[in-house]
């Protein structure tokens, strides 16, 4: 895990929904969520620094979302698009050339991953983009699919252990999920790793 990475071209950061809702105070807050942001950030400055690409999913869910409780879904109604809840964290360092990719957007049809009904991979794929870095929330749903999906279509995963946090529905989901990513083949990563 210590071992030094060097980032290179083929490389590229996907932020996963940092959003309001997500945080302490939001309507689906993820405990401890809000201390993703300042990692994050560090990571968007290495990134920045060597001009390789970012990439930030999100819910962007229409009122009636079939993931709503109301519709018989699991969650309280959440990150509904173009409200304040919806809106990527205050805190968070996105510059305005980041590729910005919504999921999760019709009502009947849920999308844990960032890869799932979007243009995620086609836009990686342009880019020639061989090795992910995930970080975001949350490390037991969002960030597990789309780590998964990416494995399974082929990139290498570095996840950003230090920036990522748990849902926790059952107390030890975020670590589960960890460990299932890292037997899926994702690499555990850290700041000190990249030397950002």
């Amino acid at each position: 895990m210590n071992e030094r990475i060097e980032l290179q071209n083929g490389d590229a950061l996907i932020v996963v929904d940092v959003q309001n809702d997500f945080l302490p105070g939001g309507s689906l807050a993820v405990p401890d969520g809000d201390a993703v942001a300042p990692v994050l950030n560090r990571y968007l400055a290495g990134f920045a620094a060597r001009e390789l690409p970012v990439y930030a999913t999100r819910d962007w869910h229409p009122p009636n979302h079939c993931s709503f409780k109301a519709r018989g879904g699991p969650w309280p109604p959440h990150c509904v698009a173009e409200t304040r809840g919806a809106q990527f964290a205050a805190n968070l360092d996105l510059s305005p050339d980041i590729v910005v990719v919504s999921k999760a957007t019709m009502s009947d049809k849920d999308a844990y991953s960032g890869f799932e009904g979007t243009d995620l991979d086609a836009h990686l794929r342009a880019r020639k983009i061989k090795r992910l870095f995930v970080g975001g929330l949350a490390t037991d749903y969002c960030v597990l699919n789309t780590v998964r999906d990416a494995l399974s279509l082929g990139y290498r995963v570095c996840l950003l252990t230090d920036a990522i946090r748990a849902v926790n529905v059952k107390p030890d989901d975020g670590r589960k999920a960890a460990a299932e990513m890292q037997r899926l083949g994702a690499e555990p990563v850290t700041l000190s790793a990249l030397g950002v």
